[in-house]
């Protein structure tokens, strides 16, 4: 009798179906079937997977796959023009693929290149600063077979500024391996302490004390412990970690190392968002160079004990895999869904196993404190937070890019350094932030005090707003993007609402259906048949959904709708129906459109 097949072990699903993608650039129905035999799931199971991810296709997406970006500062930008060149150029409109299946066109969500705009992504390569002329130029090249790494753009880091010299902490030279070489003289508990006496909190946004959190994993006994670095930066606008990861691959891996030798694990994962697929093989080199100097594997550094490895997992399109319990069943090959937190990942995270879960920046900081020493770390920013903060500046400034700046520094202050062009509003920390707006302006960028919503809320008047809000510091996560008096509001909101409806896990009805219906209420606004009453019914559905929503997405992804509200009371009011005598939805050739068809099928039966 046959010895009954083990299955494959669904931690490599995920690979097993970008394989499938890249090569026929759809997974089929036989696929799937052989897919789910394989693993011993259902098919539904197996569909439920791949429909989730927005980088998996279910029909052919075309030899040349092109995404598009859609968001907001692509839209700034030249999109509509880059767009109608490509459908031009094709012969298809987005969302479809050309008869001989060598082209697909398709839009998407923020990929990490903001200060580049317009671009795109050919086969997951990247394309910045398009134009229509350009687009011409690059789908004749593809149609004579040219490969798309051999014709696209090397994104620049476009690091604008960093502080005076002695206080520089990630933009500076690099030396593989100096900081891993001190934990010879340092325990893991010193180790520990280090962090935690700097104040290190995580710098994806939630600001969760790093210290603290590799300290509960290390109390928490197991045979095998986990370090994962988040680099699914998925936030509209940031793109920091895209930088660290090109100009310093190896002290991200040189922080993972020190977290493991920390709480005592030995395997870890890179979460590589699919956007940044073109950065894979530099980091991969990287990791074999660590290999070969014993930055990584057995008996790091010759410390007894000390095994560590790192391996890359590629995510496939789905913003809220960068919430950690929603990035830990992705990586074990599920439905990227959050769950419910019944224990932190530091107790049961990946495997059921103790695990930490930091970002790019969070890690790369570590090695540059033990590096310069915790007296000279504690001597940059702010008393609530150390060090240096580095953003990602983007939309209505002379000097888009990458800025490292210390804590502590005025609003007003960077965006004199940006050269912000009449800025009227910032979206800070991304969609799921806050809009600031000249009231702001004196309110400087730390942490010194966390924002209050019973006290943002509770102030109509600007002027009191600025004088109770001046002493509360801005945390961000990265993302800064500057919109000038000329632009329109009202479609950056329509934008923002957009992408929380498309990047929903769909899980939770607050998320799910109240951030449809919030989209249905900007287009009324958009169109000028809103009313007082539906503002006032955004600020309560909006409520609503924060406060009932089961994870950080949906929690959030009314931020900048309230706040926006709060802040610029008179880009809604002036969209009013009482307000306006134009309808914007009255179009004369689409009133008269079958007019036309019935004329013209008459003639055609007379002729």
């Amino acid at each position: 009798m046959a010895t009954p097949k083990t299955p494959l072990p669904k931690s490599s699903l995920m690979g097993i179906l970008w394989d499938i993608q890249k090569k026929r650039r759809f997974i089929s129905s036989d696929d799937m079937t052989k897919i789910a035999k394989e693993f011993k799931i259902s098919r539904t199971e197996l569909e439920g997977i791949i429909t989730f991810y927005h980088f998996f296709h279910r029909t052919h997406a075309g030899n040349f796959t092109i995404y598009l970006n859609n968001s907001i500062i692509s839209k700034q930008s030249d999109f509509s023009a880059v767009k109608k060149a490509f459908e031009k150029e094709l012969g298809i409109s987005f969302g479809e693929t050309t008869e001989d299946k060598m082209f697909g066109l398709f839009e998407t969500s923020c990929i990490g290149l903001s200060d580049q705009e317009t671009s795109a992504l050919i086969n997951f390569q990247p394309f910045t600063n398009l134009t229509p002329l350009k687009v011409k130029k690059i789908i004749d090249q593809l149609k004579l077979g040219t490969n798309p790494s051999e014709i696209c753009s090397v994104p620049k880091n476009n690091i604008r500024y960093v502080p005076e010299k002695d206080k520089v902490v990630f933009m500076k030279p690099y030396v593989p391996g100096e900081a891993l070489r001190k934990l010879k003289k340092i325990s893991p508990d010193q180790l520990i302490e280090i962090v935690k006496k700097s104040k290190l909190a995580g710098r994806g946004g939630a600001f969760f004390p790093t210290g603290m959190k590799w300290e509960f994993c290390k109390k928490n006994v197991a045979d095998q412990k986990y370090i994962v670095c988040n680099a699914d930066e998925g936030e509209p606008g940031t793109f920091k970690d895209r930088v660290l990861m090109n100009k310093l691959p190896g002290l991200m891996i040189e922080g993972m190392s020190m977290a493991a030798y920390a709480v005592g694990a030995t395997k870890g994962y890179i979460y590589l968002r699919a956007e940044y697929f073109y950065l894979k093989d530099k980091i991969e080199a990287e990791i074999e160079k660590f290999r070969k100097r014993n930055f990584l594997g057995d008996t790091i550094m010759g410390i007894p004990g000390f095994d560590f490895d790192v391996e890359i997992h590629m995510g496939a399109g789905a913003y809220v895999c960068g919430e950690e319990t929603a990035l830990i069943s992705s990586i074990e090959g599920r439905r990227g869904e959050p769950s419910t937190k019944e224990y932190f990942p530091v107790e049961k995270g990946l495997y059921d196993k103790p695990t930490i879960i930091n970002n790019v920046e969070t890690l790369c900081a570590v090695p540059r404190i033990v590096n310069m020493s915790l007296d000279k770390y504690l001597k940059i920013g702010t008393d609530a937070t150390k060090g240096t903060k580095l953003l990602s500046v983007s939309g209505d400034c002379g000097k888009p890019g990458i800025y490292e700046i210390e804590w502590g520094m005025k609003l007003k202050q960077f965006l004199k350094l940006i050269e912000a062009e009449d800025p009227y509003m910032i979206l800070f920390n991304g969609y799921a932030g806050e809009c600031l707006s000249s009231a702001d302006f004196d309110r400087e960028i730390s942490g010194e005090n966390l924002l209050a919503e019973h006290v943002q809320f509770q102030w109509d008047d600007p002027i009191q707003y600025a004088r109770k809000m001046s002493a509360i510091g801005l945390r961000s996560g990265g993302s800064f993007m500057v919109f000038n008096k000329d632009r329109d509001l009202i479609p950056v909101f329509e934008n923002i609402s957009d992408f929380f409806v498309a990047e929903s896990c769909g899980i939770c009805a607050p998320c799910r259906t109240g951030n449809f219906l919030l989209t249905k209420k900007l287009q009324k606004i958009a169109l000028c048949h809103a009313e007082e009453t539906d503002l006032e019914e955004i600020k309560q559905w909006s409520t609503i959904i924060k406060q009932s929503s089961r994870c950080g997405l949906g929690k959030t992804s009314t931020n900048c709708l309230l706040t926006g509200l709060l802040k610029f009371p008179n880009e809604f009011k002036k969209c009013l129906l009482a307000q306006s005598d134009f309808n914007k939805s009255f179009e004369s050739e689409n009133v008269v459109s079958d007019y036309d068809t019935i004329i013209n099928e008459i003639e055609q039966v007379h002729e």
